[in-house]
C-alpha cells in the first residue's frame, strides 16, 4: 500500500539520542514502516529498522528497547555488545550493525492519535545505568481507514414461483355400456357432466379463461376382440365430442363450439385397468394373479382367454373394474390468467387469506413499505407454516428493520424446515452485524450460490480482516462504496475514485470523504480540500474526524487544509 505522503512522511527515519556519560550507547537511527502506523484486521503491525552506528554500542554493554504506542508497551527486545553476556541480539562494536524489530498489537481507539516512542534501559555488567536512555518519538499513529467500511451485510428474500398465466385442465367423463358408444340420457345428469356444464357457462363470462384445446379420448375395456375395441374406442371419442359441443352450445360458450377438439381412440385401456385393479377391494392374491397374467401374455386374444379362465376372479373384474374403463374422457385445456398487480395489492389488504402462497410471496414484491411487506409475509407464514420461504422472508424484513434477534429466529426456523443457502447467508449477515466474523465467514462458506449478496458480505469480512485484494475480488463488477474502499486499501486510489463516482455515494458525505483520502494518497492537495469541503457540507461532524485523521497528517501545516477543518 502506498502511504499518504504529501510532505514525505512515509518511511521517515528518525534519529533518537542516547545520552550515556560513559558512552555505552551512541545515537541510533530508527526507520518505522509504515509511518504513520496503520490498522489492518483490528491490529497494528509495527516494523522498525534500527541502525547502530560505528562503535555504537560498547562491547560489554546491553540495552532493552521497548517501543510504546501511546501508553501501551510493545514487546521488549534486548541488544548487546559482542562481549556482553546474555541472549540479546549481538551488535559488533567496530562496524556497528542493524536490527529489525517487529510486533503486532491489537488496536485500541486511543492509538489513532498516539505516537510511537522508543524507550529503554541501558546495562553494563548486568547493572542498569539510570538516566542513560531518553525516550524518543519515532512515528505517528494511526491510520484507521479500514474502519470506514459499511457493515451493511445484505440479506436475501427467497423468490416466489408465481406465474400469472397457467395452463389448467378440466376433466369430465362419459361412461358407456358394454360394447356400445351410445350416450344414455342418465349420463348427462352425472355430477362431473353437470360440473363441466357449469364450468363452461362460467368460463364464457370470464376473461381470465382462454380455452386452448379439448382432448377427447375414448377407451374400451380389455375384453372382446381387439379390432372391435379399437373401433369402439374411436366411436366413443366421437360421442364424447358431441356431448362436449352440445354442452358448450347450451352454455353459449363460443370457444368450445369451434374446431379445438382432438379425438383419439385409445383402444383397450390396460393402464387404466391396472390402476383400477390396484385401487379395488379385491384381495391381494387375486390382484397379483391378474397382474401375472397381464405380464405373461402380450397377445390380446391369449391374455383375454387366460383372464376368462380365472372364473370368479374374472366375474369380479367384469362387475367392478371393466365398467369403469368403458368411457370417454373430455379434457379441456385452458390458460388461466391470474390477478393483475393492482388487484393483488388490493386483495392483500382486504382478504389476504384468499391468496395462494405464490400470490402472497409475489404481492410482497410489489410494495415498498417494509411494514406492508412484513404483513403480507406474515400472512403467508401463518397460512403456509411449513414453507421455509415464508419464515426466511419475514426474517429478512425484520433484519431490514434492525430487529436482529427476531430476524435470526426466523432465519433459523427457515433453515430447520429446509437446509438452504439463502437462510445461511442471512444468518451470516446477522452474525456479521453482531461482530462475529468467524461465524459469519463459516456460514457464508455454506451459502455459495445463493446470490451476489454472499460475495458482497464476504467482501465486508475481507476488509475487516485486512484482506483487501480478496475484498476487491469479492465485490466483483458491481460498484459500491465498500468496493471503492477495498480498492483504496489495496493501493488503487484512482480506481477507488472512479468506483465511488459510479455509485449513489458520488455526492454523499462518506463518498466525498473517501475521495479526499484517495487524493491525499495521491499528493493532490487541492482535491483533498475540495472533497473535504463537500463532505463537511453534507455532514459537519466530519470536520472533527478529518482534523484527527492520520491520512491527512502531511497537511497539518497547509493553510487551506487548516482553514476548513478548524
Amino acid at each position: 500500500m502506498k502511504k499518504q505522503s504529501i510532505l514525505g512522511l512515509a518511511f521517515l527515519a528518525i534519529t533518537g539520542s542516547l545520552v550515556t556519560s560513559c558512552d555505552l550507547l551512541k545515537d541510533l537511527d530508527y526507520k518505522v514502516t509504515p509511518n504513520p502506523l496503520e490498522m489492518h484486521g483490528d491490529s497494528v503491525r509495527v516494523k522498525i529498522d534500527v541502525t547502530f552506528p560505528e562503535k555504537g554500542i560498547k562491547k560489554k554493554a546491553s540495552a532493552e528497547i521497548t517501543p510504546m504506542l501511546g501508553n501501551t508497551a510493545l514487546k521488549t527486545v534486548t541488544v548487546q555488545g559482542e562481549k556482553a553476556t546474555g541472549n540479546g541480539s549481538v551488535i559488533q562494536y567496530k562496524p556497528g550493525g542493524k536490527m529489525v524489530y517487529t510486533d503486532v498489537v491489537a488496536y485500541k481507539p486511543e492509538f489513532e492519535n498516539a505516537v510511537l516512542t522508543a524507550t529503554g534501559k541501558v546495562y553494563k555488567g548486568g547493572k542498569e545505568k539510570a538516566g542513560k536512555f531518553i525516550d524518543t518519538k519515532i512515528a505517528d499513529g494511526t491510520i484507521i481507514t479500514p474502519y470506514s467500511v459499511n457493515k451493511d451485510f445484505k440479506v436475501i428474500l427467497d423468490k416466489d414461483q408465481f406465474v400469472r398465466v397457467t395452463e389448467e385442465t378440466f376433466v369430465a367423463q362419459v361412461n358407456f355400456e358394454k360394447g356400445k358408444s351410445i350416450v344414455k340420457p342418465a349420463e348427462l345428469k352425472d355430477k362431473d357432466i353437470l360440473d363441466y356444464s357449469a364450468w363452461l357457462l362460467a368460463a364464457q363470462g370470464n376473461p381470465r379463461i382462454a380455452i386452448k384445446t379439448v382432448n377427447v379420448t375414448g377407451y374400451a375395456s380389455p375384453e372382446g376382440e381387439e379390432d372391435k375395441n379399437n373401433s369402439l374406442s374411436t366411436s366413443r371419442a366421437e360421442a364424447g365430442k358431441k356431448v362436449a359441443m352440445d354442452l358448450g352450445k347450451k352454455a353459449k360458450n363460443e370457444k368450445s363450439q369451434t374446431e379445438v377438439y382432438t379425438l383419439n381412440g385409445s383402444g383397450e385401456d390396460f393402464e387404466g385397468f391396472k390402476r383400477e385393479l390396484k385401487n379395488s377391494t379385491m384381495n391381494e392374491d387375486e390382484k397379483n394373479l391378474v397382474i401375472r397374467v397381464l405380464e405373461m401374455h402380450q397377445d390380446p386374444t391369449t391374455r383375454e382367454t387366460e383372464m376368462r379362465n380365472m372364473g370368479k376372479t374374472f366375474t369380479e373384474l367384469d362387475k367392478s373394474i371393466f365398467p369403469m374403463l368403458r368411457r370417454t374422457e373430455i379434457t379441456t385445456v385452458y390458460d388461466l390468467t391470474g390477478y393483475t398487480d393492482e388487484e393483488l395489492k388490493t386483495i392483500s389488504k382486504a382478504t389476504p387469506d384468499s391468496l395462494t402462497l405464490e400470490e402472497l410471496l409475489f404481492t410482497a414484491t410489489l410494495v415498498t413499505d417494509l411494514n406492508e411487506k412484513l404483513n403480507i409475509y406474515k400472512v403467508a407464514m401463518e397460512n403456509y407454516p411449513t414453507d421455509h420461504r415464508t419464515h426466511n422472508n419475514v426474517g429478512a424484513i425484520l433484519y431490514m428493520q434492525n430487529k436482529m434477534t427476531e430476524a435470526k429466529s426466523h432465519f433459523e426456523k427457515a433453515n430447520s424446515l429446509k437446509d438452504n443457502a439463502i437462510s445461511k447467508n442471512n444468518l451470516a449477515a446477522v452474525a456479521g452485524v453482531s461482530g462475529d466474523r468467524s461465524k459469519s465467514k463459516q456460514l457464508l462458506g455454506q451459502a455459495k450460490g445463493a446470490g451476489a449478496e454472499v460475495n458482497y458480505n464476504m467482501g465486508i469480512l475481507n476488509i475487516q480482516n485486512g484482506k483487501y485484494a480478496d475484498a476487491v475480488t469479492s465485490f466483483g463488477a458491481d460498484n459500491s462504496f465498500n468496493k471503492a474502499l477495498a480498492q483504496l486499501l489495496n493501493g488503487s486510489a484512482d480506481a477507488a475514485i472512479k468506483t465511488v463516482d459510479a455509485t449513489s455515494d458520488k455526492e454523499s458525505a462518506q463518498g466525498f470523504y473517501l475521495k479526499a483520502v484517495a487524493a491525499a494518497r495521491q499528493d493532490k492537495t487541492d482535491a483533498v480540500v475540495s472533497n473535504l469541503k463537500s463532505a463537511f457540507g453534507k455532514d459537519a461532524s466530519l470536520k472533527a474526524k478529518a482534523s484527527n485523521d492520520r491520512e491527512f497528517l502531511g497537511l497539518a501545516d497547509d493553510a487551506a487544509f487548516s482553514g476548513i477543518v478548524k
